[in-house]
């Protein structure tokens, strides 16, 4: 293993700092590292072209000692539904395979001012629809913790965000971008063992982020370590004028206390029973006891608390989902850009065709659905309800956190993530992708209903010898207190991704 690839963000860019290290030979072996590792395919396109010019670029400004700043250097991938300047833009989709925006989405913008060095863009289920990274015109990624890659027998590493979290898992990057619709970000963090964000609604930017659902789509971030989500986190938040949906206030930059300074005998944790579910596995419910146990131990109070509307949380998100993309995906007509059918023989004709080609099956079943809520006779019964009880799922979250009585109150949410480990892609594959995101999204989606932030953080390894990981929620724009949380769990579990891993190889 490359011996760079444990140090932490700040640890690396101290090597630049002092010469130890050099951008160019991180990226050069970054690059090499992802050929080598091909056979995951968590990448769809590598930049290396513009990942060397950028490393060179970075290189020269540490020798001038004018430094970007913290992440300077810093090898990085971004999920293919993001914009990219000169990088192509495809959605893992024949309708975009094509497609090379002129603009950079404004979480892309603001790593490249950092100096960040983009590898490349990683792979997706078409369209960001899906919770395995398996509908992609280029083929599934696969788990890097999977005991075999023969056939079916390898693990999925999740979805929608996969190919990013088995990047960063790999070792191929320090972080990635991904998005998170309904928990597109932590549930492929959960199975390959590595730190998911999913900021407030508001906080970062969707410029440039390719619609699925808009009231929900949020940047995510996934990293090896909870200091490297914060230093990600600190560039690419903040008000964004091309963004309408951006919080307006200034972003206040995070700075998290050493693990030894933070105190948690005023930290107040939920633990909502609705979460222990159908399906949620020995091997996880032990682990949210085992985790629940070292936060009560240390001070903080733990309590049941309830959140009434979770079992309906995912069929109202099923629908709102549906309905947004029957409105975004209309845009794809073959006229303007993307895919274009040969059939010329009417307008109706070409829009149907081109629509035909370039849409997967889960796409055009999700736009038929949507369509179909839509309709006037069904608006009312499905939409509007789905809207007001999206309103109810809202205010749960709301009564746990901002309680009248304080001893009624909570800071802290702690859940599954998943509700078992990575299964095999034979096991998922098995299921319908309704019944993939019904099961895969149930402990993340309310989250994006109510437009909170939610992290996952891997805490163990299964019997079996993967990843099991829990997920943190607070309230709005209550991050500060949420990563704090996050990195106190992250020190005492000391689950170390890459040295877990070389373990794990080896037993196999």
């Amino acid at each position: 293993m490359r011996r760079h690839l444990q140090l932490g963000i700040k640890q690396l860019t101290a090597g630049y700092i002092n010469g130890q290290l050099s951008p160019l030979s991180v990226a050069e072996q970054a690059l090499q590292d992802a050929g080598s590792l091909k056979t995951l395919n968590a990448f769809v396109c590598i930049a290396a072209k513009l990942a060397l010019q950028q490393a060179k670029e970075s290189a020269q400004r540490y020798a001038e000692q004018r430094s970007l700043g913290s992440l300077d250097g810093v090898t990085i991938a971004i999920k293919d539904n993001f914009c990219t300047s000169a990088v192509p833009t495809t959605c893992a989709s024949r309708m975009l395979q094509d497609f090379v925006p002129p603009y950079d989405a404004t979480v892309c913008a603001r790593l490249r001012e950092a100096g960040a060095v983009l590898l490349g863009k990683t792979n997706l289920d078409q369209f960001a629809m899906g919770a395995g990274t398996v509908d992609s015109i280029y083929g599934p990624t696969k788990n890097i913790w999977s005991e075999s890659f023969a056939a079916d027998n390898w693990r999925i590493a999740g979805g929608s965000s996969g190919g990013s979290a088995s990047a960063v898992a790999a070792g191929l990057c320090y972080a990635a971008i991904g998005s998170d619709t309904g928990g597109s970000t932590r549930n492929p963090a959960s199975y390959c063992g590595v730190v998911g964000l999913k900021p407030t609604y508001g906080l970062c930017s969707r410029h440039g982020l390719i619609p699925l659902v808009n009231s929900m789509d949020v940047p995510g971030i996934l990293t090896r370590s909870v200091s490297d989500c914060v230093e990600v986190l600190n560039t690419i938040a903040g008000p964004d004028a091309l963004d309408s949906t951006t919080i307006r206030q200034p972003y206040k930059k995070l700075q998290l206390p050493e693990v030894e300074q933070i105190d948690l005998r005023s930290l107040r944790i939920g633990i909502p029973k609705e979460y222990h579910c159908d399906g949620l596995s020995t091997e996880v419910l032990e682990t949210w006891t085992k985790v629940a146990d070292l936060l009560e131990c240390a001070g903080a109070s733990v309590r049941q608390v309830s959140l009434p509307h979770t079992a309906a949380s995912i069929f109202v998100y099923s629908i709102l989902n549906q309905c947004e993309v029957a409105s975004n995906m209309a845009r794809y007509d073959g006229i303007e850009y993307g895919h274009r059918a040969a059939d010329e023989r009417s307008t109706e004709q070409l829009y149907a065709q081109t629509r035909a080609e370039g849409f997967n099956q889960v796409v055009k079943t999700r736009i038929l659905t949507g369509n179909f809520l839509l309709l006037r006779k069904n608006y009312d019964h499905y939409f509007e309800k789905a809207l007001r009880v999206r309103r109810l799922i809202a205010e749960d979250f709301a009564k746990v956190f901002e309680a009248s009585a304080a001893n009624e109150q909570v800071d802290i949410l702690l859940t599954p993530t998943t509700l078992s480990e990575a299964p095999l892609y034979k096991d998922f594959a098995a299921l319908s992708n309704r019944d993939q995101c019904a099961v895969q999204d149930f402990c993340t989606q309310p989250a994006n209903m109510a437009g909170i932030p939610a992290v996952s953080i891997p805490v163990r390894l299964s019997k079996a010898g993967l990843p099991l990981s829990l997920q943190l929620m607070s309230n709005s724009l209550n991050e500060q207190l949420l990563l704090t949380v996050a990195r106190w769990i992250e020190a005492q579990v000391e689950f170390d991704c890459l040295e877990s891993l070389q373990r794990h190889a080896a037993s196999l």
